[in-house]
């Protein structure tokens, strides 16, 4: 097997690498413009802190993956998420409601205009609601009744991977070319032939491990494990969950005698079954990442989870 060349861009060290360090502000300006729609292109952004408390020490604080700010007031979150996770879209909201506040002007009148808040959500999974439609970019607004965009302040993107399929030979746009980038980096021997754009000079020579200190492989080759032992535990209880799920789904239906009822008990063991697999198998996760010495704010950062969720599964007897 070839040796791997370029970082993972779904490693938390990846993506922080290629993403979110000042020299290298142009490869997320490059990428955000193709999201973004023409009246909010950037030229320059800021990076902020990524941890924003609530307004009382008793409130829930948010921490982001990467949080800037362009020069005309604009707040983007860019969020890599790893794997599905109970109420998702809550917390995109709730983070989303972090910039928003921070915009209220103290000590003087104001008139409440506010500058646009973008969350920008690059997803390692596909909504289950939409895993027929093979949507690769969601874009979210506030509508009406007339599905009419009654507030274009607020704008949530979420990229479902998994979706994106295309080959070299089929990329055509640079947001295609982005894309090719984030699914295949890591097996990549060589930059394609596609993506002479000069950002990509960058990215390509960034993303290089053989450029990293020994300190660097060393925090990459971990950020990389987690990763794989993420997606290893995610697998296995999707796997698990399903077989349980039918066999309930099975014996329910069976015991009603009614084919209506034998369809209906498929379908909701089969969902309850995948759910508490997967929640067994973030437990696991939590405990052995625990275990191997991460703190549970790393731990909270590495699963996404509610930080007093990881403290119930810590203390929680084994």
């Amino acid at each position: 097997m070839a040796t791997e060349k370029y970082i993972n861009p779904f490693t938390d060290f990846g993506f922080k690498k290629l993403f979110g360090e000042e020299p290298n502000k142009e490869l997320l300006i490059s990428f955000l413009n193709q999201l973004l729609p023409p009246r909010h292109q950037v030229q320059e952004l800021s990076f902020t802190k990524t941890e924003q408390l609530g307004n009382t020490p008793i409130d829930r604080k948010a921490i982001f993956d990467l949080y800037c700010i362009s020069p005309s007031g604009e707040r983007f979150i860019v969020e890599l998420q790893k794997a599905k996770q109970n109420f998702f879209r809550d917390r995109s909201v709730y983070y989303a409601s972090f910039p928003i506040q921070e915009q209220g002007i103290v000590g003087s009148t104001w008139n409440y205009k506010l500058a646009a808040v973008y969350t920008v959500g690059i997803l390692d999974f596909v909504f289950d609601e939409e895993k027929d439609d093979k949507i690769v970019v969601h874009t979210v607004q506030l509508k009406d009744q007339n599905c009419l965009v009654f507030y274009d302040k607020l704008t949530f993107i979420y990229l479902s991977m998994p979706n994106f399929n295309k080959q070299e030979h089929e990329l055509e746009t640079l947001l295609d070319k982005w894309l090719y980038v984030f699914k295949q980096l890591p097996i990549l021997q060589a930059r394609p032939a596609r993506l002479q754009e000069r950002v990509f000079d960058r990215l390509f020579r960034i993303a290089e491990i053989a450029r990293y200190s020994r300190e660097e492989q060393d925090a990459y080759v971990q950020s990389r494990k987690y990763y794989w032992d993420l997606n290893n535990v995610i697998d296995t209880a999707n796997t698990e969950g399903r077989a349980e799920g039918y066999s309930k789904g099975l014996e329910e239906g069976r015991e009603k005698g009614l084919e209506e009822g034998r369809e209906k008990g498929l379908e909701e063991g089969r969902e309850k079954g995948i759910e508490e697999g997967r929640e067994e198998a973030e437990i696991a996760f939590v405990l052995n990442g625990y275990d191997e010495g991460f703190s549970p704010e790393q731990l909270s950062k590495l699963t996404k989870l509610p930080l007093d969720r990881i403290h119930e599964m810590i203390v929680k007897p084994r």
